[in-house]
């Protein structure tokens, strides 16, 4: 299996450049949330982008010398983990992937400061990289990191916003996550050297698989195991996150807000059963099946472009098939 293959290329890489300088809490706590494991999936598809669009244009190559996507595929996932470090800080949350997150370990200020760190061991990552379209590569990872910010923001104030529509919650789900996974896939096709035309339908099959991957993340926030997700079940419901579940739930249950922000010991519980009785675990995994025959179509359409997308087609059959 590519996947396979690519996860132990990338894993290989990652473990070969770990952080070091002091002070030592410092690095301790940016190694830390590196290791911490999960899908690997955006430097993944860095790999997967370059490996396609390269196979295009030299069918008979070996394709073996991967050295520069992964500088640019360590770029998007220190850039995720730097991410995330801040995220669980504004969410408050106690557990990343089972394990205590940076700022439980530590403290508040090591990880803003880890996080901060991140931010710039990324740049230094994608300024390694010298192979074709540098400054198209360096200008989309930029635009990539304000969108992102901007979904983290709109995600936060949508908290307290009682007006949050579906359309407000795909555009800030698609900035927050799916934009990440796109310039991903773009960066690898165009570190091939391919046109920016071409590497814009790798963009746009990203972010459907984005976004798909985000309906899935909903669900299993709300649904899935704790110890398989390693994250607290209902965790956006503690928080009062206008989730897709949330808007969909006010559609079908004028109760919705009353019961939802009900003060009781069992809130999160009495939520989820309310939802499973409106079909909504269901009805969630729907919709992301449905973002996900939206990447199969781009598939298909690059597929007749001459482009082999098996990987990717990999990608698809795992990401969909996450419930738990």
């Amino acid at each position: 299996m590519q996947l396979q293959h690519f996860f132990k290329l990338y894993t290989s890489f990652l473990e070969s450049e770990t952080f070091k300088g002091s002070p030592k809490s410092l690095y301790e706590s940016m190694n830390y949330i590196m290791s911490l494991g999960g899908k690997r999936i955006r430097p993944i598809l860095v790999l997967a982008g370059f490996h396609i669009a390269n196979k295009k244009q030299n069918p008979g190559s070996d394709l073996t010398n991967f050295d520069h996507a992964l500088n640019l595929a360590h770029a998007i996932e220190i850039f995720h983990n730097f991410s995330l470090v801040h995220d669980d800080i504004m969410d408050a949350a106690d557990l990343r992937r089972s394990k205590p997150t940076v700022h439980k370990k530590w403290d508040e200020p090591t990880a803003i400061l880890s996080g901060d760190n991140l931010l710039i061991k990324a740049y230094q990552y994608l300024m390694r990289y010298q192979g074709p379209n540098k400054d198209r590569i360096i200008e989309l990872f930029s635009e990539t990191a304000t969108l992102i910010c901007e979904g983290q923001q709109e995600d936060m104030e949508f908290a307290s916003n009682e007006q949050v529509s579906e359309n407000d919650y795909l555009r800030m789900i698609r900035n927050k996550t799916a934009v990440l996974l796109g310039c991903a896939l773009k960066m690898g096709a165009l570190s091939t050297g391919i046109s920016e035309s071409d590497s814009e339908h790798f963009y746009d099959l990203a972010i459907d698989i984005g976004l798909q991957f985000q309906m899935m993340d909903d669900y299993l926030d709300a649904f899935g195991d704790s110890t398989n997700t390693g994250k607290t079940s209902g965790g956006d419901i503690a928080e009062g996150k206008k989730t897709w579940l949330y808007i969909k739930s006010t559609e079908l249950s004028r109760d919705t807000k009353q019961w939802f922000n009900t003060p009781n010991p069992a809130r999160i519980e009495m939520v989820q059963a309310n939802w499973k009785n409106l079909q909504l675990d269901q009805m969630i995994i729907a919709k992301a099946k449905e973002f996900e025959n939206k990447a199969i179509e781009q598939i298909k359409y690059l597929e007749n472009k001459g482009y082999n997308l098996d990987i990717i087609k990999e990608i698809v059959e795992y990401l969909g098939g996450r419930t738990n």
